[in-house]
């Protein structure tokens, strides 16, 4: 058949039959089309899209300046690690996301994800790679199984025309065996075991997975967390270059790294970065080290687009096209291994004044002895790693400080508004320590008792309800006293219902029945359930509520707070005939690197066998946390101090009694007598409370 009798022969068979060999030649060819090369940033612009269901604004993806470039390194053929250690919100998930679109559909590559569990791996294939899948076109395209229930379409496994993608959580060795990629990720860094089950760190066991790959990828990135236990930290030190965002100067021109300048409260911008006028966060301005002028926020978004990541080690720079440019202009061969870092203030997610408020904030609480809120701001808006201050209590330093204080026990010191008892419950006694706050959240031990007692005898309970109707002598001008605010009571020992019962009937009078919980990040003042009270054989259903109380969190605060060296915000004051096994008590635990089944974590562990001092102590932090001291403003600690210690007027000018006479009580005779109260200091608790 020669040609001209094969046209005739398609003339008649008509239009219709031939669109339909049209196609079909196009599609039996189509694997053979190699599509025009694009940056990954370029592939985001013209396919990736914002899910309604992990974005504030569903809409076509537009690129941050920032991003492109790291980005466009991702997506590099002949870099093979990168590693990005940044704050929260920086875009990292979503860009994570247009990676697996653009190896995929562009490059046509196999790639495993992890997350740090398997539970996180569950919420991420739900809330982010199922949402993709259905509303970018060009996956939608290349994925068959969208929708269909099948071994290509699970949490674990999805398969396309164009690649595959396993998707799975960094804790079990196992998941890390058994894959063939080209492409290893992982999200969240930080947040995974540092030793996976004896087996090694999860870079190097995710990255073996690469090993035969033409062009291995390995993408890491995190908010980091603790200094010398970070995973990016370990990374970042084998890389060839670290990269910081850079911006032009508005007024001299001189590109100058985004920095926040200050951390403490000496700090100051001196080498450039973040500055201010004392505590108005609406002055903020980045200060540039080469002109030592401020640029503002609404300046930086005008110059941001001419901003570029510059290496700290020579001053290469990466240009729009993702080439690697020397200080002296040359080009360069793109490095094997890349490092960033970036932090809030590059976004513009974030108004910088309120960047700086967050940190005063963190910084007033840091003083009083609680690192918990700087820590985040640390980790999650410099994107630095957190160093540790310290991990436990110099009991020789707190006894001899002590000996230098003005006060006894059963005294109260001028400042010291709020008292609180903490009681825990041992076999043949109750260990009793009051604890008192003011302004500031400064704290002083009032009170330290041993109540011998059997707490399976009703009787010494009494003895116990006597002592907390005490009231303490004021060291001040006018005198007067003060009564137990509220009382937290362990239930962890033998005594269980006896403390239930003994609380249920005290409730109003905030008696707390309370239970440690060590699981990491608990808050002091945890959750409250009401539990069933057995007494003498009858069962009262939800008889009293149960509080649990984060003591690793509440350790972290007090050995915090011994640290504050002046008397202040913070501070803890210890009496001056405080024995020295009371210092050996409250000091009795250290924190420790353990390595546990998640991984290395740190734990609270004894170094000595009694503890019942930091327990009281814990206890007295959480009664602060139920009382919402560590809330209260100057204007409510005013309030208070007019209504506890008000001025000296012709009314009131009892006098505070000698030292040697408002001794500690020591026998139980001198507990009862301190229990006696007269309807005159009833009536004034009464206002007291009120006035609190």
């Amino acid at each position: 058949m020669d040609l001209s009798e094969l046209r005739r022969m398609l003339d008649a068979a008509g239009a219709e039959l031939l669109a339909a060999l049209d196609q079909a030649a196009r599609r039996g060819l189509s694997s053979l089309r190699i599509p025009p090369p694009l940056r990954m940033s370029q592939w985001a612009e013209e396919h990736f899209y914002l899910s309604a269901e992990s974005s504030y604004v569903e809409a076509k993806w537009s690129s941050y300046p920032y991003q492109r470039a790291i980005m466009d390194c991702i997506g590099h053929d002949d870099i093979e690690v990168i590693d990005w250690r940044k704050s929260a919100r920086q875009g990292y998930t979503k860009i994570l996301l247009i990676a697996i679109g653009y190896f995929i559909e562009h490059k046509r590559r196999k790639i495993a994800l992890y997350q740090p569990t398997d539970d996180d791996r569950d919420e991420f294939v739900e809330t982010e790679i199922d949402p993709m899948l259905r509303d970018v076109r060009c996956l939608r395209a290349i994925f068959p199984s969208f929708k269909a229930k099948n071994n290509g379409n699970t949490r674990r496994f999805k398969r396309f025309l164009t690649g595959l993608l396993h998707l799975r959580g960094g804790t079990a060795a196992k998941n890390y065996r058994r894959l063939t990629v080209d492409v290893v990720m992982y999200d969240e860094l930080d947040a995974f075991p540092r030793d996976v089950e004896k087996e090694g760190a999860p870079p190097k066991l995710g990255d073996k997975r690469l090993e035969g790959a033409t062009w291995p990828k390995s993408i890491r990135g995190t908010t980091p967390k603790v200094r010398h236990h970070s995973l990016i930290e370990d990374c970042e030190q084998s890389a060839s270059l670290h990269f910081r965002w850079n911006v032009p100067c508005v007024h001299c021109d001189v590109d100058t790294p985004l920095l926040f300048g200050r951390l403490y409260p000496q700090g100051t911008a001196a080498n450039g970065g973040f500055d201010w006028d004392g505590d108005d966060v609406e002055t903020v301005r980045h200060v540039c080290p080469h002109c030592r002028k401020g640029m503002t926020q609404s300046q930086y978004l005008e110059v941001w687009h001419r901003g570029r990541w510059i290496a700290s080690e020579d001053g290469t720079w990466i240009d729009l096209e993702c080439r690697f440019i020397s200080a002296a202009g040359e080009l360069l061969r793109p490095p094997r291994h890349v490092a960033l870092h970036s932090w809030t203030a590059i976004s513009p997610q974030a108004a910088w004044s309120r960047l700086v408020g967050e940190f005063l904030e963190a910084d007033q609480r840091a003083e009083r002895g609680d690192y918990s809120e700087l820590k985040t701001f640390v980790n999650t808006t410099l994107g630095e790693t957190w160093e540790e201050k310290g991990d436990g209590g110099d009991e020789n330093e707190l006894h001899e400080r002590a000996k230098a204080s003005p006060y006894r026990l059963g005294q109260v010191p001028v400042g010291c508004l709020v008292l609180v008892a903490a009681v825990d419950v041992q076999d043949n006694r109750f260990e009793i320590t009051v604890w008192g706050f003011g302004r500031g959240e400064q704290s002083w031990v009032v009170d330290d008792q041993v109540l011998e007692a059997n707490p399976a005898d009703e009787r010494d309970w009494l003895k116990l309800d006597a002592y907390l109707c005490s009231r303490f002598r004021q060291l001040w001008a006018s005198g007067g006293s003060l009564g137990i605010e509220a009382v937290a009571i362990d239930t962890g020992g033998h005594f269980t219902h006896q403390v239930y019962n003994f609380v249920r009937g005290r409730e109003h009078r905030r008696f707390f029945a309370i239970r440690g919980s060590s699981k990491i990040g608990s808050p002091i003042k945890g959750t409250a359930s009401r539990v069933d009270v057995n007494w003498r054989g009858q069962v009262i259903k939800a008889g009293v509520k149960l509080w649990e109380v984060g003591t690793d969190t509440a350790k972290d605060l007090l050995y915090g707070r011994l640290r504050v060296g002046q008397p202040g915000p913070g501070y803890v004051n210890f009496p001056s005939d405080l024995t020295r096994e009371f210092f050996e008590q409250i000091t009795a635990e250290v924190r420790v690197l353990q390595k546990t089944a998640v991984g290395e974590v740190h734990r609270w562990v004894k170094r000595r066998p009694r503890n019942e001092k930091l327990d009281c102590a814990n206890y007295a932090l959480f009664l602060a946390h139920v009382l919402d001291l560590h809330r209260y403003t100057d204007r409510m600690w005013e309030r208070l101090e007019a209504a506890v210690q008000p001025p000296p007027d012709l009314f009131n000018q009892e006098q505070a009694p000698p030292p040697e006479t408002a001794a500690a009580v020591d026998s139980d005779a001198a507990v009862h007598a301190r229990a006696q109260i007269t309807p005159d200091r009833e009536r004034a608790a009464a206002g007291f409370s009120r006035a609190w």
